[in-house]
């Protein structure tokens, strides 16, 4: 595909992979990507085959497991009919982009970087699901697989949740005109080529009533804009940077006022954040999950449905999210690696990063916890432990530190097919 062919593709996907990095909350903490001098800008706009984790995650689908990729694993039921369980080994193979920095977290000490993460290192926990994502990346790097009739249902129930008739919408989708289709492909006559395979299709269901705008996308989740922006009462502050204690209030109202649009049985504040940026300010995010039923299910539940809350400008309530991707393709109950065997691994440099090579971590991790990669590009919905090691290379004058993120997939490595190996790439 020429440049200019996949310059327009890239600005097809915009609204799409910054809802991805708003997605990236296989994290329990605000994401900075913190930008590093010594690499160059070209350097960073190459498309690399990598087991980097880039701002814009592409992660490669549709490969094929050979048959003989299985592991087998005991069964102590004692119902066991004599057959072995067998669970598919998993590849890691990933598609990313480059980008003009990476995974990193600003904070004078790592006590700083808080999390509701509902993990707990000390709590009994042998397995894990593993899911196939139902979406898909094509060779243009398009996300596809998305279902429309599932993504209406989606879009009502969302209105349903809000008040609005859910039976009377007017739903459109954002496929291009035939006046904005023509335009487009006059644009790509004059560079000799042709758009992308699906360049055209539509991506996201959409519909307004009422001061409320819904739009769905490919990945199920739900963005509900307020027009016009909520005000919240006198005493309370949603502001881009206000204090943890600022958001644990403003938390506290928003569940009152919005408890049917976080239908929730049990819904438990996640707010997370605490890393400054470059001026010295701090910032947090205000998200509820269900901490209902098993403990396995609340880790699902804070990994992948929750429901976040954002302010405007103004320090207004300007959109609610709700993430709920489809986790219908259970691909099993993968056995886990321990903090400690975890541990081990990243000192043998079997992670996944996106810090640079000369940037030296430290021995010894400041923190770490388990989370999923959740990104709408990746294949396989998996658990990883994320580590933050301090770069003491990047400490600033005042002391504000940095720490860089380290991924060890959780599940053992003889269910992966490539287990990573991170050399400092970028």
């Amino acid at each position: 595909m020429k440049q200019q062919q996949l310059s327009d593709a890239l600005n097809l996907l915009d609204e799409d992979l910054l809802l991805e990095t708003d997605r990236i909350r296989n994290r329990s903490v605000w994401m900075r990507f913190i930008r590093y001098k010594g690499i160059s800008a070209a350097a960073c706009l190459v498309l690399v085959a990598a087991t980097g984790w880039g701002l814009h995650q592409l992660q490669h689908t549709g490969i094929d497991l050979p048959a003989e990729s299985t592991v087998e694993i005991s069964d102590s039921d004692p119902s066991d009919t004599g057959v072995t369980p067998q669970l598919p080994v998993i590849s890691l193979e990933s598609w990313d982009w480059g980008g003009m920095g990476f995974e990193g977290y600003m904070a004078y000490d790592i006590s700083e970087l808080v999390s509701d993460n509902p993990w707990d290192a000390s709590a009994p926990l042998d397995t894990l699901p593993v899911f196939k994502n139902k979406l898909t990346v094509n060779k243009d790097y398009l996300l596809r697989g998305g279902d429309f009739n599932r993504m209406e249902e989606v879009l009502k129930e969302v209105a349903g949740r809000l008040g609005l008739d859910s039976e009377n919408l007017t739903i459109t989708d954002d496929a291009p005109t035939e006046e904005e289709r023509q335009k487009s492909l006059e644009k790509f006559k004059l560079t000799g080529g042709e758009p992308p395979e699906g360049y055209y299709d539509p991506t996201r269901l959409m519909t307004e009533a009422d001061g409320v705008g819904i739009e769905i996308a490919q990945s199920l989740t739900a963005t509900v804009s307020f027009e016009p922006e909520v005000t919240l009462p006198d005493g309370y502050n949603f502001t881009f940077f206000a204090s943890y204690t600022d958001c644990q209030k403003t938390a506290d109202w928003l569940l009152k006022q919005y408890s049917g649009l976080i239908d929730m049985e049990q819904p438990t504040m996640a707010i997370d954040g605490g890393d400054y940026n470059i001026y010295r300010q701090q910032r947090y995010q205000i998200a509820f999950y269900d901490a209902s039923d098993s403990y396995t299910d609340q880790l699902l539940n804070y990994n992948f449905n929750q429901v976040v809350f954002y302010c405007g400008d103004d320090g207004k309530m300007s959109t609610a999210r709700i993430y709920q991707p489809d986790l219908s393709q259970k691909v099993g109950d993968y056995p886990i690696l321990s903090v400690e065997e975890a541990t081990q691994q990243l000192s043998q440099g079997n992670c996944i990063s996106s810090v640079p090579s000369d940037v030296i971590p430290s021995d010894e991790p400041a923190k770490v916890e388990l989370v999923y990669r959740t990104g709408d590009r990746e294949a396989y919905f998996l658990p990883y432990y994320r580590f933050y090691l301090e770069l003491p290379s990047m400490e600033e004058e005042d002391g504000l530190k940095t720490y860089g993120a380290f991924y060890v997939p959780a599940v053992r490595p003889e269910y992966l097919e490539d287990v990573p190996l991170w050399d400092g790439s970028f």
